[in-house]
């Protein structure tokens, strides 16, 4: 008898181990990233590994797009808006048992505010005058001019905190102090994270998640279906959602993104300099063919760089209706009667390639001749974002309320109007709502008029993930894969 009890008690562990929900997650990317620190690189892919899960900031940006605490638990504002008194959380440690404090934090912005930094979001910190750490807990952040995003920016990936002694390494080896640690990475395959057993704060659920790297749209399908995959938060193969949404293995999440796709344009190489050219290349896109042909209805139309779900957003896309017979005339207008010739380069998201030869067929009923040429991801960072080698591109631009790049002159579009960067200044000093969304209101339509891009469409969020995975975000206020809270359900 007492044998039969241990063996039912046995067999009862073993059935309860079978049925207890999965402590590991797989995460599809189409994109592998070309380094894993978010400090130091402009591609989305090192925040979709990284953000939340590797590094966190002194704020974080939620589910929601609200700014939420995380290194610092909480802040007070001076009444003229300049200066910024952070108390930061105490006992925090980077994953190499580094402690963090203040140091850390005055450390990591003047990093990234260096003459020779090479975080892609340097201007974010232009604001900031000076760094003082009053003790280990409290940082204070004094600004030259009031600036409204403050709080929200220091929520981007660029703005993360970063240690002294590691920080050099972290494009292979990030180091960071949030809930999960760098395991290792497979290149040209996947990256791997563990739980982080001394997280200061709420521990991870997950013990472990992989990101693996799914260029092929057609491969994304057949990695969910064999279950290769458990999740594709960023799903790329639009016309293969109806099979999906038919299978209760699966939750399909059609959410909204900060990705406004673009025809990128290099403003200041002929004949793109020319106005003229540009408000041509406007009227000869049709955006709903490009959105039916290459994300078969998944987007939004825009006509100037902001997304349509923010409360400021002003449609702009009656400005430059298809008419290619415009498009013709205002070329001929320009000194192009016959066309010219132009390269197209286009990176490897499907919404690229796939929207690049629609795009390349409108433009080429109009007499502009364009040559694919299909880069791979490093390609287009170093010939078009770093080296602004191009004529034609397009990506998505997937960073939060981002439309202040256009105040840039160096950024790659080469795009550079006093009037504009005037309105962002306007824009940083103002705290009242309306104010503020009068100011974004005029800025949409001053890029909108000057044709800087061809504006295409805004990105949606197609997710897709096994029925039993819980928390994944359904939106994307910032490019994340954020798996804090992730779980499975038993």
């Amino acid at each position: 008898m007492e044998l039969f009890t241990r063996t039912a008690a046995a067999l009862a562990m073993m059935i309860g181990a079978a049925q207890a929900a999965p402590t590991h997650l797989t995460v599809g990317m189409q994109l592998e990233p070309p380094n894993l620190d978010p400090t130091a690189g402009a591609a989305a892919a090192i925040d979709e590994v990284t953000y939340a899960n590797i590094f966190e900031g002194l704020t974080r940006i939620g589910p929601d797009g609200s700014v939420r605490p995380a290194l610092a638990r909480s802040w007070e504002v001076s009444e003229d808006g300049l200066t910024y008194v952070f108390h930061l959380v105490e006992g925090a440690r980077f994953h190499d048992g580094a402690a963090f404090d203040a140091s850390d934090v005055k450390f990591s912005f003047e990093r990234a505010m260096a003459e020779g930094s090479t975080n892609a979001q340097k201007g974010l910190f232009e604001p900031i005058e000076k760094i003082e750490v009053l003790d280990p807990a409290t940082v204070r952040i004094t600004l030259k001019r009031p600036t409204g995003q403050f709080l929200f920016n220091m929520g981007w990936g660029d703005a993360v905190i970063v240690d002294p002694a590691s920080a050099e390494g972290n494009a292979t080896h990030p180091i960071g102090t949030g809930p999960f640690r760098f395991r290792n990475w497979v290149k040209g395959d996947s990256v791997t994270i563990e739980r982080n057993p001394d997280y200061w704060g709420t521990p991870a659920r997950l013990e472990s998640a992989t990101f693996k790297f799914i260029a092929d749209p057609t491969a994304a399908l057949a990695a969910l279906m064999a279950g290769d995959v458990d999740a594709f938060p960023g799903y790329p193969s639009p016309e293969t959602v109806p099979q999906l949404q038919a299978d209760p293995r699966f939750e399909v999440v059609m959410g909204s993104t900060e990705g406004e796709t673009i025809l990128s344009t290099n403003n200041a190489r002929p004949p793109f300099d020319d106005l003229r050219v540009r408000r041509a290349i406007a009227h000869a896109i049709d955006r709903q063919a490009i959105i039916d042909g290459a994300m078969f209805g998944v987007g939004t139309p825009i006509g100037s760089h902001f997304a349509p779900h923010n409360p400021a957003y002003v449609d702009l896309t009656a400005l430059y209706p298809h008419d290619p017979d415009k498009a013709r005339a205002l070329l001929a207008e320009a000194g192009h009667p016959n066309g010219f010739k132009a390269t197209l380069k286009l990176p490897p998201p499907s919404y690229a390639r796939r929207g690049g030869e629609l795009v390349a067929a409108q433009l080429r009923e109009v007499g502009i001749d364009l040559t694919i040429e299909n880069v791979e991801w490093a390609q287009w960072l170093e010939q078009v974002f770093r080296g602004k080698d191009y004529d034609l591109t397009i990506v998505s631009h997937t960073e939060p309320m981002d439309i202040g790049i256009y105040a840039r002159p160096d950024y790659y579009f080469q795009y550079d109007n006093p009037a504009f960067r005037k309105l962002m200044q306007d824009l940083n000093a103002a705290v009242d709502p309306a104010r503020r969304a009068a100011i974004l209101g005029a800025a949409q339509a001053v890029i909108a008029e000057d044709a800087v891009n061809g504006f295409l469409f805004q990105l949606g969020k197609i997710g897709v993930w096994n029925a039993k995975v819980k928390g994944l975000w359904h939106d994307a206020p910032t490019q994340a894969n954020d798996l804090t809270a992730v779980y499975w359900e038993d």
